[in-house]
């Protein structure tokens, strides 16, 4: 991740105590940068009221983020005080942080403001205890994206919610995208500017275990201008906001935290549109390397596949979907 400046730089390290610095261009509730004596690095929601049964019941326990609740300047205030406990992941804490700030910008009131900042928190404890605690490469970030475009399409046309988001597969280490009942689906992310060719990244991801198995290309086209265009942020947002079941909402936190998203407003950008979404089934005579065919020793494999030699395996996304 590369570093960049942060508001904490610009705080001076208190004798005791600590230094704050109220957060600017804010109307909701006062939030702080802040820095404690031990050279911490802090982010402060002020808060009217009393709120400690509200936070001893949801108050959510983060390795590297410390977070305690503690009396105002008068006995109507409480502050809710996040500090970071290593410097070195100061780039992350600050994408939380920012997170905050915009959720918490058009909110006045402290209880609503606490249980939103306790249910970021949930999310961020799920996001570091993954595997992949830091910032998304913009790679993984068009693959997460349509695998995400994917999702919804199952569960808008084929399977209920809770079904769609079992047969995700996540970070699992299964070999495809999604799998359910006998069928099986790997999605690949092109971007405007690839046309000829898609990475196959594992000598796995097209050796079929199930009766079918479907290759689903999505290009995605980066257009930050267009008003259908969507941040990865944004479909997540969507999704959780078509989800009815508590059960598939905590279970689609979960996968998404495991691939290593929390949101973020450095997944703002890039937004995309949706070029097209070719599906085709992979059948014996597909090409593809497989590890049941290649010679012993061999391992990691990754290879391309030429769009254009596949044309003939190309199939109807009724075929994979069911009718809308």
């Amino acid at each position: 991740m590369t570093s960049r400046a942060t508001p904490w730089e610009k705080i001076a390290e208190p004798r005791s105590d600590y230094n704050v610095r109220r957060v600017t261009g804010t109307t909701g509730m006062p939030t702080y940068w802040g820095k404690d004596a031990t050279g911490q690095c802090l982010f402060i929601v002020e808060l009217e009221g009393d709120h400690t049964s509200q936070y001893r019941r949801d108050v959510t326990r983060l390795n590297g983020i410390s977070v305690d609740l503690r009396n105002g300047d008068n006995d109507s205030q409480q502050r809710l005080v996040l500090a970071l406990s290593r410097n070195v992941d100061c780039d992350l804490f600050l994408g939380l942080c920012e997170t905050l700030i915009s959720s918490l910008a058009s909110v006045t009131d402290s209880a609503v403001a606490l249980s939103v900042t306790l249910q970021h928190l949930k999310r961020w404890k799920a996001f570091l205890a993954g595997k992949k605690a830091r910032l998304l490469t913009n790679e993984e970030i068009r693959g997460l994206f349509a695998e995400l475009y994917v999702l919804r399409l199952l569960y808008q046309r084929r399977l209920t919610q809770g079904e769609a988001i079992d047969a995700w597969c996540g970070a699992d280490d299964s070999h495809q995208d999604f799998i359910f009942g006998n069928v099986a689906i790997e999605v690949k992310s092109l971007s405007g500017r690839e046309r000829s060719s898609v990475r196959i990244s594992s000598e796995d991801q097209l050796e079929a275990l199930v009766d079918s198995l479907f290759l689903i290309i999505v290009r995605l086209i980066d257009i930050s201008d267009a008003e259908s265009a969507r941040s990865l942020n944004d479909i997540v947002a969507l999704i959780e906001q078509e989800l009815v079941t508590a059960e598939a909402i905590e279970q689609f936190s979960e996968k998404i935290a495991d691939r290593g998203y929390v949101t973020l407003a450095d997944y703002d950008k890039p937004r995309f549109c949706i070029g097209n979404v070719n599906g085709y089934r992979v059948t014996e005579k597909f090409p593809k390397l497989v590890r049941s065919r290649i010679p012993r020793g061999l391992f990691h494999v990754a290879y391309d596949i030429q769009l254009e030699m596949i044309s003939s395996f190309s199939c109807e996304d009724d075929e994979i979907f069911g009718r809308p």
